[in-house]
């Protein structure tokens, strides 16, 4: 899976240049991805913008990528998607499950609160 990764402060763009994400590709994603929760940012930022095409398998893939973000106190936020993988993905019923913004910028700004709730939450233990 050809991908383009930024590195920014606190997050991480991650960007596949492909237009199709098959089921043949998630062991690859999770390869590349699960690493990031032992980095020490280990926050991923999704941006599925050129992303013209998704397969069931794989965006089940992403849920249960997300999902294993969140139980280690990590942000995994979704942009950009297109219409094809939103309307997938709604159909299974698995946006609602999943961290969604329409621009990279709002999945900054996802991930920058999503950090500072869990400082808040810490402090409160």
């Amino acid at each position: 899976m050809n991908v383009k990764i930024d590195t920014k402060e606190k997050f991480t763009v991650i960007t596949p240049q492909e237009n199709a994400f098959a089921a043949n590709m998630t062991g690859e994603l999770s390869d590349l991805l699960l690493p990031y929760l032992q980095k020490d940012i280990p926050h991923i930022v999704f941006n599925m913008v050129n992303v013209k095409q998704l397969d069931e398998v794989a965006g089940e893939a992403l849920a249960n990528l997300q999902q294993q973000f969140y139980e280690n106190n990590c942000s995994f936020v979704i942009c950009s998607l297109q219409d094809q993988p939103e309307k997938l993905l709604d159909d299974n019923e698995l946006l609602e499950l999943m961290n969604v913004t329409p621009t990279e910028s709002e999945a900054w700004d996802i991930v920058q609160m999503e950090e500072i709730e869990r400082e808040l939450l810490s402090d409160n233990e």
